[in-house]
């Protein structure tokens, strides 16, 4: 099967290019924390040898920024960093990793009084200067509050969509081209929409996709074909993530997953459709990574897949978050939300805080909360 695919210009990350018609690129993150620098260095090697081109690595304290540095000493792999909301570390981490990855929305969260223009323009100089890509990206949980605040509160597509192009405007006006873009979500559905409005004003931009959050196999599974089949079939995506909620050691079941779908696609054999059902229980959870702070966060994402079975057929959406920093936003959509810290699970109900519990008891709160949410939307 030959796919057209979109004419978007070539980006460099360390040995390999994207976009331009070159392979779709798979990529991973590890799940170790930064800091430890030989099990992290231990699961890049095995993401490599699992057949990832690209292993991104979560940058968020200067502990973490002396680690990579000694961690890139160790490994020849594509790395990229992600950087939170110091984007002032992007000086610090660029000399040892091919590309830097920023969330617009986080760049309110440092040196708030400076506009987002000058800390883009920085991490764009520096970029340059140690010849690194740069991934915007773009997540539905965290938006960029002023693109936010435009738009109806219903429409979560066009502050994602608004936010993208306006960085793309300000990095081509740089001369910095050497970018990506990603727009991710949850929902599939929302995936192709807002990448193929994104691609029809610019299909210049190599497009990194994923569904985020996308959860535990095989459910994150088919809920990531969906997304890349519908648009990778169109000729949109230069390079791809599975996100699946698994433990440490079977981190390489997303390029295993990758490969696959893409094997597929080639091959002609594409499952899903654009109709996707996404009726009846839904839960999402975050992909194991290094900013979990407590690695029961996997196990408690199974448990409450197997807790909520009894409400497989009610339309609610259960969110499982494992950090601080996915956590408290990306909750807020969720009929309900849990978002792990070092020892407590905060309970939360769409935006409101229920309150937090130990991991030994929070089960019995999610059900009681479930059965709340489920008896109000059957009167409603």
């Amino acid at each position: 099967m030959t796919i057209e695919r979109n004419p978007t210009r070539t980006v460099k990350i360390g040995t390999v290019s994207i976009g331009g018609g070159n392979p779709i690129a798979v990529q991973s993150m590890t799940a170790t924390h930064t800091s430890d620098v030989d099990a992290t260095v231990a699961q890049i090697e095995a993401l490599t040898e699992a057949g990832a081109d690209v292993v991104r690595i979560a940058v968020d304290s200067p502990r973490d920024a002396k680690a990579l540095e000694e961690i890139r000493q160790r490994t020849s792999v594509n790395l990229a960093v992600d950087l939170q909301e110091n984007y002032r570390l992007a000086e610090v981490v660029a000399p040892f990793v091919d590309k830097i990855r920023y969330n617009p929305g986080h760049l309110y969260h440092h040196e708030k009084t400076k506009p987002w223009q000058e800390k883009v323009e920085f991490i764009a100089s520096v970029a340059s200067q140690q010849d690194c890509a740069i991934r915007v990206g773009v997540n539905c949980g965290s938006v960029d509050p002023a693109q936010k605040e435009a738009f109806d509160q219903d429409d979560s597509i066009s502050p994602m969509l608004a936010s993208a192009w306006e960085h793309c405007e300000l990095l081509d006006g740089l001369g910095f081209t050497n970018y990506c873009v990603s727009l991710k979500d949850s929902d599939p559905l929302k995936v192709i929409e807002v990448n193929r409005r994104f691609a029809e004003k610019r299909p210049d931009v190599p497009l990194h996709l994923g569904v985020t959050e996308a959860g535990i196999p095989p459910d994150g599974v088919i809920k990531t074909r969906v997304a890349f089949e519908q648009l990778i079939s169109r000729g949109i995506g230069d390079t791809i993530r599975v996100s699946l909620t698994v433990p440490n050691d079977r981190k390489g079941e997303e390029i295993d997953a990758g490969r696959g779908i893409l094997e597929d696609i080639a091959n002609g054999r594409v499952r899903s459709v654009v109709n996707f059902n996404t009726d009846g229980l839904n839960i999402i959870s975050c992909p194991s990574c290094s900013r979990v702070e407590n690695e029961a966060f996997v196990q408690l994402a199974e448990d409450v897949k197997a807790m909520t079975n009894y409400a497989k057929e009610h339309s609610v959406t259960i969110a499982v978050m494992g950090c601080r920093v996915n956590g408290p936003g990306e909750t807020d959509d969720a009929d309900l939300g849990l978002w792990c810290g070092p020892k407590y699970v905060n309970l939360k109900k769409g935006p409101v805080e229920l309150g937090r519990y130990e991991y030994d008891v929070i089960l019995d709160h999610l059900k009681t909360e479930l059965d709340i949410v489920i008896a109000e939307k059957q009167e409603s």
